[in-house]
C-alpha cells in the first residue's frame, strides 16, 4: 500500500465514517422494513432492494469515483454474469440495478461484510461437488421467485486488468426444467480506470490481498478514477445447447469489451 500522508488519513476518517454511517444506518432501516416485507411477500423483496441500491449509489458520491453506465439492465426474468475485479464490484453492480449476489460460503463469516451480505439476500455457495445438487436447487428456487441473481463465473476476483476463464458449473442452474424456456442471461462488463498516475491495478483486489489495506488505499486517494459498466444484450438460455456454450458466449462478450476498454 502506498504511503499515506496526513490529508490522506483525514480522507480515510471522514469518508470511511460517512460511508459506514450511510451503510449501517440504512441497514437498520432495511432490517426493520424486512420485518414487514417478509411476512407479506415471502421470498420476494419489492421494497428493501431499493435501500441497498441507494447505499451503493451514495458510496460513489462519498468516494468521488465516477460511475459510467452503457447499455441497459434487462427487464426480463433471468440472471446477470460479470467479470470480478474488486470488492468495489458489490457497490458498482448494486448501484446499477437491483440484484442478488451469489458468493462463496466464506463471505458469510467475514466481519461486517458477511452481515451485510446476509441482510441483502446474498446466496452463499460451498465449492464442494457433494453440494452441487443442493446449490442448484437453491438457485432454481430463487430464480423461480423472480430474483435476478448476479454470478461471477471466474470464481475469484482479479487485478482489474484481466478476465479469467469462466467456469461453467453455475450455469447449469439456468438449464433446469421450467427455467430454460423463459430465462435470459445478461453479460455485464465492469472496467476500472485507476486514478491518474496510479498503477492500472489500483482498484483490483486479488490473490492474498487483505480487504482493509485495499479499502484504506481507496478512501485515502484525493483524485479518484472511474468505473465503466457495460450492459450487453441479454440472451435466451434456450438458444444454447448446454451450460458450456452459454458460459463461453458470456466470456467472449465480456472479454472483448474489457480488452478494448483497458488497452
Amino acid at each position: 500500500m502506498p504511503q499515506i500522508g496526513p490529508m490522506g488519513w483525514l480522507r480515510v476518517v471522514w469518508r470511511g465514517g460517512l460511508l459506514g454511517l450511510v451503510t449501517y444506518g440504512c441497514l437498520a432501516i432495511l432490517l426493520a422494513l424486512r420485518l414487514v416485507e417478509a411476512p407479506i411477500f415471502g421470498r420476494a423483496r419489492p421494497w428493501t432492494p431499493h435501500i441497498t441500491q441507494f447505499v451503493c449509489r451514495m458510496a460513489f458520491v462519498i468516494l468521488r469515483i465516477r460511475l459510467e453506465v452503457r447499455g441497459r439492465p434487462m427487464t426480463r426474468a433471468g440472471a446477470v454474469v460479470a467479470n470480478h475485479s474488486s470488492w468495489l464490484d458489490i457497490f458498482t453492480l448494486n448501484a446499477c440495478e437491483r440484484i442478488y449476489f451469489v458468493a462463496k460460503a466464506e463471505v458469510e463469516h467475514w466481519a461486517a461484510i458477511g452481515w451485510l451480505a446476509r441482510a441483502t439476500g446474498t446466496v452463499f455457495i460451498a465449492r464442494k461437488g457433494s453440494e452441487a445438487k443442493l446449490q442448484q436447487q437453491v438457485f432454481e428456487d430463487r430464480l423461480m421467485a423472480g430474483h435476478k441473481l448476479m454470478f461471477f463465473p471466474e470464481g475469484t476476483s482479479t487485478d482489474a486488468i484481466r478476465v479469467l476463464p469462466f467456469k461453467s458449473t453455475l450455469f447449469a442452474a439456468f438449464f433446469a426444467p421450467g427455467l430454460a424456456s423463459h430465462l435470459h442471461v445478461q453479460p455485464v462488463t465492469v472496467i476500472y480506470h485507476a486514478p491518474p498516475g496510479q498503477d492500472p491495478r489500483f482498484y483490483g483486489w486479488w490473490g492474498d490481498m487483505e480487504f482493509a489495506p485495499s479499502l484504506i488505499q481507496v478512501l485515502a486517494m484525493r483524485v479518484q478514477g472511474r468505473v465503466e459498466v457495460v450492459f450487453h444484450p441479454e440472451v435466451p438460455v434456450a438458444a444454447f445447447p448446454d451450460r458450456k456454450a452459454l458460459a463461453a458466449h458470456c466470456e467472449r462478450v465480456i472479454r472483448a469489451s474489457h480488452g478494448l476498454a483497458v488497452s
